[in-house]
């Protein structure tokens, strides 16, 4: 959907929730409220923002209020890559939310990803920073970084590298590299003293950020210290995505696409859905599923938040109880209801529980999954939540009658 289409007729029953990842800045939270707005005046319908975590409302309390005035809600997501969040944490989300408000439908959108308009919206970022240095493309030698986060999700990596190569046809530039604040290689030191070894009149790099936040202001320290060690050649740092417009161009196609229930997802290069060399380990539903219920536990450690912005509390264990159709029918919901009573009595536990979609072990359940001790219960009723709350969410002591597997 462009910004010359209008909005379909026969909304008046239906808004969209645009999930941001949330952060402890509120500025970041204040753009993802601010693009929600604009895209409420772009497509003519109620647009909410959510988040996945660091900030209110979270998805689950977002769709709550918008399924007390609507029958359909379309989730689109403001992640520039599939990585965990999309492939993962908002999908079970989602499926929480549906469980929760059968008389609603929710369709889940995809993530912005490669587009042509961000495409022009990183042509426009490239062409302010040659302004500032005064250079041109069409007559000086310009090379250009594209700084992505990085991810360990290769779909995610393999997409900034599409998005640069995209950005390089057709324009003038003297080479266009994608490059990473981290978790994956190149890191941008070293990709800009590679292409300082071409000696370019001038270096333009783009933050492939949504916000000005922590990373942005690594990517700018990193190209001033660059600039100051090659005085050979110009480099300085572009402005992030922000609130342009554009976006909006976006996130209109991915909310048509969600409404349609026409979402292409990038399944073909998924490591949860094939196996690839390295990720073998990632394969497969439940552990994507342990993967997002653990995301914040993996983050624990990292206590200092200036340095890390994705550091963030996380409780010790998350516990995961299938609520799909045959584990239902056999007591699950009681089994929910049951741990998570058990876990506010406790003065010991500190546990996060969730239910969650079909763990793979039907006609075996209930199923209770507790992460990162990687121990699964089989067949647990709702007298034995009691045990799993006592003995191993407070003293980590396995209910060996139980188990019915360890990963």
């Amino acid at each position: 959907m462009t910004a010359t289409q209008s909005a379909p007729a026969g909304l008046d029953d239906e808004a969209v929730l645009l999930v941001g990842h949330g952060s402890r800045r509120e500025k970041s939270n204040e753009q993802v409220r601010t693009l929600a707005a604009d895209l409420e005046d772009r497509l003519g319908v109620p647009v909410d923002a959510g988040f996945l975590e660091l900030a209110e409302p979270a998805i689950p309390e977002a769709i709550a209020g918008l399924a007390t005035v609507v029958s359909r809600v379309s989730v689109v997501q403001l992640s520039l890559f599939a990585a965990s969040h999309v492939k993962t944490d908002v999908p079970l989300a989602v499926e929480q939310a549906r469980a929760d408000h059968e008389g609603t439908t929710i369709h889940s959108g995809a993530h912005l990803g490669v587009h042509p308009a961000i495409v022009d919206l990183l042509d426009d970022r490239a062409a302010a920073v040659e302004a500032s240095l005064g250079v041109d493309r069409e007559s000086d030698d310009v090379a250009v970084v594209l700084c992505a986060r990085g991810s360990s999700d290769p779909d995610a990596n393999g997409d900034a590298h599409k998005l640069a190569r995209l950005l390089y046809e057709g324009r003038a530039f003297d080479r266009v590299e994608a490059s990473f604040v981290g978790v994956t290689e190149p890191v941008l030191e070293e990709t800009l003293h590679t292409v300082a070894k071409g000696r370019p009149d001038a270096v333009v790099v783009l933050p492939y950020m949504l916000g000005d936040g922590v990373l942005t202001g690594r990517i700018r320290d990193g190209t001033d210290e660059f600039d100051a060690e090659y005085p050979y050649v110009d480099a300085a740092a572009g402005d992030p995505l922000g609130t342009d417009a554009r976006l909006l161009d976006v996130l209109g196609d991915r909310w048509q696409a969600a409404r349609t229930d026409s979402v292409d997802m990038s399944c073909d290069t998924c490591k949860y859905k094939v196996e690839l060399d390295g990720y073998e380990a990632d394969v497969g539903g439940a552990r994507a599923m342990l993967r997002a219920l653990t995301h914040r536990a993996e983050h624990a450690d990292r206590e200092d938040v200036d340095d890390d912005p994705h550091g963030h509390d996380a409780p010790e264990k998350h516990v995961a109880v299938c609520t799909n159709q045959t584990c239902a029918a056999d007591g699950a919901p009681a089994v929910l209801e049951r741990l998570r009573q058990a876990a506010r009595d406790s003065e010991a536990c500190d546990a996060r529980i969730t239910r969650s979609s079909c763990l793979g072990r039907c006609g075996e359940g209930p199923m209770v999954a507790v992460y990162p001790d990687g121990v699964w219960y089989g067949g647990v009723a709702a007298d034995d939540a009691d045990r799993i709350v006592s003995s191993h969410l407070d003293r980590d002591r396995i209910v060996s009658d139980i188990v019915d597997q360890t990963l």
